[in-house]
């Protein structure tokens, strides 16, 4: 998850993107760019044709001034079953809510995820029966590697044991980059 704090100026990323869709009521929209394997990014960013949303938007994006990675997400299968093996191994990802938006084309999408967060540690994600995002990306770029930065990795690497997730994560100050293979070239992100 790639917040900013201006979609439009998502063209100067250097990455081929692919209009997503609104959040309705949350006051947001995004761009997507598939990146092999079933991976995605998703830029995300305040959509102009809705009203302000009665909450704030989330991952901070109402308090950017920057563009700033700041998610990522782990895509499962019966998240509810997820949740509760990683609950009874001493880590609580939060509860399972639904959502849904409609593609440009018209295509509703509906799936469920736990609570979108900024952090190091994943928000999870399971599109059940619904079309994934990826089937209608053009190919093009791949993600090379995705690194987390924390003060303390070893507590993060215990969330994604339980999870039975890994990401390497270094000491640092907080914080996320990812490398991707475009035809540009590469890009970073943080």
């Amino acid at each position: 998850m790639y917040a900013m704090p201006d979609l439009a100026r998502a063209d100067g990323l250097g990455i081929d993107l692919s209009e997503g869709g609104s959040h309705v009521g949350r006051g947001t929209r995004n761009l997507l760019a598939g990146l092999g394997d079933g991976a995605y990014l998703e830029v995300i960013g305040p959509d102009p044709d809705q009203p302000e949303p009665d909450e704030p938007r989330p991952f901070g994006i109402d308090e950017l001034t920057e563009p700033r990675l700041v998610a990522w997400a782990v895509r499962v299968r019966d998240i509810h079953d997820v949740v509760g093996r990683a609950k009874t191994k001493g880590y609580d990802p939060g509860p399972v809510l639904p959502m849904s938006r409609r593609r440009p084309d018209g295509v509703l999408l509906e799936w469920q995820l736990t609570p979108m967060t900024a952090g190091i540690m994943p928000f999870l994600i399971d599109w059940g029966g619904t079309p994934h995002p990826t089937e209608s990306l053009p190919p093009g770029q791949e993600l090379v590697s995705l690194t987390g930065f924390h003060p303390t990795p070893e507590e993060v690497h215990k969330g994604l044991e339980a999870l039975g997730e890994h990401l390497v994560v270094n000491q640092g100050p907080f914080g996320l980059l990812a490398v991707l293979r475009t035809p540009n070239g590469e890009v970073v992100l943080r």
